[in-house]
């Protein structure tokens, strides 16, 4: 009980005052980040977008896509058709195999207008890229652990301050599979545009991964560039 304590203390004491006002989004909510001293000066929000307090699972999102909804499938994604047994991208296609109709438009990272961070927040804000994800995961020590009852990946940073993801599971073909987390980046897997990178952890690894099916309701949590508000 100690220890669950100790660590909950810690994540509350690394969270910075929240934000200013942001451009776009929400003006009238304010949203706190943590700083981990990171390389790159990136800030990564204390919980996952819609959620008030770091151990809340939040919203669940399919990639590309702005709105929570019931059923996260093939059938109803946003950028794709399913014909014949088969999904078929309209936007986000770097090979044609997987493309309605032969489609391919190359492009590889979320677009602003695609970001729910950015509609939601203000362009201050958005999702991670590939490369913060790893750079997260090479600066700070992390380990598996619980906070007030919920099981998580907690990394803590040189700096003392820490940043806790909810082990919040994802929803896929009408099913909720739980004990993962699996978080978003703004990059595709370019090999396998059906899939996007991000980061998945489970009761012993953590790693950044491309494997996750664009179609899944999958957990967000935003960053943003360094800055200080007086």
């Amino acid at each position: 009980m100690a220890l669950l304590t100790m660590m909950a203390a810690v994540i509350v004491a690394g969270c910075t005052k929240p934000d200013g006002p942001s451009n776009g989004g929400d003006n009238t909510i304010a949203h706190e980040y943590v700083d981990l001293g990171l390389p790159s000066g990136t800030l990564w929000a204390t919980c996952n977008l819609g959620a008030d307090v770091p151990e809340d699972f939040g919203d669940y999102y399919a990639w590309g896509e702005l709105e929570p909804k019931e059923v996260y499938d093939w059938k109803s994604y946003r950028y794709g058709n399913f014909v014949n047994e088969r999904y078929e991208l309209t936007k986000y296609c770097t090979d044609s195999l997987y493309g309605f109709e032969g489609f391919v438009d190359d492009i590889i990272l979320l677009e602003p207008a695609d970001d729910v961070v950015q509609i939601q927040w203000g362009t201050d804000w958005r999702m991670p890229t590939r490369e913060e994800w790893e750079e997260l995961l090479l600066n700070t020590s992390s380990c598996r652990t619980t906070v007030n009852g919920v099981e998580g990946w907690l990394f803590t940073a040189d700096n003392g301050n820490s940043l806790f993801l909810p082990a919040a599971g994802y929803w896929w073909n009408g099913e909720y599979n739980e004990g993962l987390g699996l978080y978003w980046s703004q990059l595709i897997n370019k090999e396998f545009p059906y899939r996007t990178w991000g980061i998945h952890f489970n009761w012993d690894q953590c790693h950044v991964c491309g494997s996750s099916d664009r179609c899944r309701g999958q957990s967000v949590r935003a960053v943003r560039v360094a800055k200080r508000f007086s």
